[in-house]
């Protein structure tokens, strides 16, 4: 199948992907200004909202706004719409099943999308031993379950995470998460017995062994095979691999938390594919559904072997949600996993090449479409004000990029981006680049907050 955005846009309605991306008016244009106004009457003040975009329709890699400005997606919700905005196989799935069946409680009864979504899950995760799996609604609860499911499966207390990990916001994923000091702030005690070791080398593990948790007291590891929040940072080649072997000799369950990197985005099934590496428990969320909120906790029936009543979720499994994800899969298998690698080797090409011509933009890496850079000052200093300048600067042309860390940029495109969209992309983003390099660092429009995209 020729691979196109989304395939097609919904009928009767204006193709917005003709021409992505394609500014009308100044931004935020004057409809968006009076939703933004509404919103901050009545929403949260902890939403960042890095950028003025009040979301009206999107298809494929487009997002129109509600004044009918056109965006070019380099974030996909943040990982998420790992099909694109709207694909069709996907709101056909989610229309037919939502026309006969919405909700019953998949903790409390059976219904066939819950046991496709398993079957397929059990069927994609890496390693040869029968699986079980649980569904969740996010990543955080993924996490939440999996501290529970490796406390029972060892009887041991211990957990350990690693700086730089974003986990989640609930109280079990934020004591493991170490990416931003704001994240925890005020919302201590947290939960007890959790350690934090340095990414990318087992020797914090073992002076932590050493002076806080014996490692036969450490139920679990949970590990992000490539940091997202904390900067698309990309650990060395022996890391995983040590890790593995590591857990191996201490009776430890390892974690793979695949949240942002599953389903497909690195080109793999999961990026722990990438270093060859099994872990005991896996954990997704975000691109599985393309959009609806499902998670899954994914193991081994050796470790999935708890009572019944053990853990359950009201939500958990919705049919609606089951239904997207298994047409999710069905298209990340049939041709967009691949198209992600194709189209990661030339963003990687690409992003080294602007790399020679923009001395602003250093250290290309990641995987597929989970590629992250970061940003430098004019004194070759990492700078979080200039990686702000530049993905605002992308948003004034019309790109949606977000940051992640203290001075990444990451590209995290829908998978059925084109190649023609993603090169249209990367000329925008070196216009950028271009444009906060011409005005020496000056403030420029930057945004209130850090644009982490959590």
């Amino acid at each position: 199948m020729q691979m196109t955005d989304a395939m097609t846009t919904t009928a009767n309605l204006p193709d917005i992907t003709t021409e992505v991306p394609k500014l009308i008016t100044p931004l935020p244009g004057p409809v968006a200004k009076s939703f933004i106004e509404r919103d901050h009457r009545v929403t949260s003040t902890s939403y960042t909202r890095d950028w003025p975009l009040v979301a009206h329709r999107a298809v494929g890699s487009a997002v129109q706004d509600v004044d009918g400005n056109v965006f070019l997606d380099f974030a996909a919700g943040i990982a998420v719409c790992a099909t694109g905005h709207c694909h069709p196989d996907v709101v056909d799935a989610i229309k037919r099943q939502a026309e006969h069946l919405i909700h019953i409680c998949g903790s409390d009864f059976y219904y066939e999308p819950m046991v496709r979504l398993c079957e397929l899950l059990a069927e994609i995760a890496p390693g040869s031993e029968q699986k079980r799996v649980v569904l969740t609604n996010s990543g955080a609860e993924s996490v939440e379950c999996a501290i529970k499911l490796a406390r029972d499966a060892t009887n041991r207390k211990w957990i350990v995470a690693f700086h730089g990990a974003f986990h989640g916001r609930t109280m079990g994923a934020l004591s493991l998460t170490s990416s931003k000091v704001r994240q925890k702030l005020g919302f201590g005690p947290l939960v007890p017995m959790v350690a934090h070791a340095p990414y990318g080398t087992l020797e914090g593990i073992h002076d932590l062994f050493k002076r806080q948790a014996a490692p036969e007291e450490v139920a679990a590891i949970f590990v992000e095979p490539m940091q997202g929040e904390g900067g698309y940072i990309v650990p060395p080649d022996s890391f995983l691999p040590e890790l593995r072997a590591l857990c191996d000799e201490h009776g430890i369950l390892l974690v793979m938390d695949e949240i942002q990197s599953g389903i497909g985005r690195t080109g793999k099934w999961f990026c722990c594919e990438h270093s060859n590496v099994v872990p005991d428990i896996l954990l997704t969320a975000k691109g599985i559904a393309s959009g609806m909120p499902i998670g899954a906790v994914i193991a081994p029936e050796r470790i999935m072997d708890w009572p019944p009543g053990a853990h359950g979720s009201t939500f958990g499994g919705n049919p609606v949600a089951c239904a997207a994800a298994v047409a999710t899969i069905e298209l990340v298998k049939s041709e967009y996993m691949a198209n992600a690698s194709k189209l990661g080797n030339i963003l990687m090409t690409e992003l080294h090449a602007i790399e020679k011509r923009q001395p602003s933009i250093v250290c290309p890496r990641g995987f597929g479409l989970m590629v992250g850079a970061d940003a430098m000052d004019a004194d070759g200093k990492p700078s979080m004000q200039v990686r702000n300048r530049i993905v605002n600067e992308a948003f004034q042309r019309g790109l949606i990029l977000l940051g992640c860390g203290d001075t990444g940029i990451r590209f995290a495109p829908p998978l059925c981006m084109t190649e023609s969209q993603l090169m249209r992309g990367l000329s925008i983003f070196e216009d950028a680049v271009q444009a906060v390099a011409n005005h020496h660092g000056g403030d420029g429009c930057a945004p209130r907050s850090t644009p982490s995209g959590i």
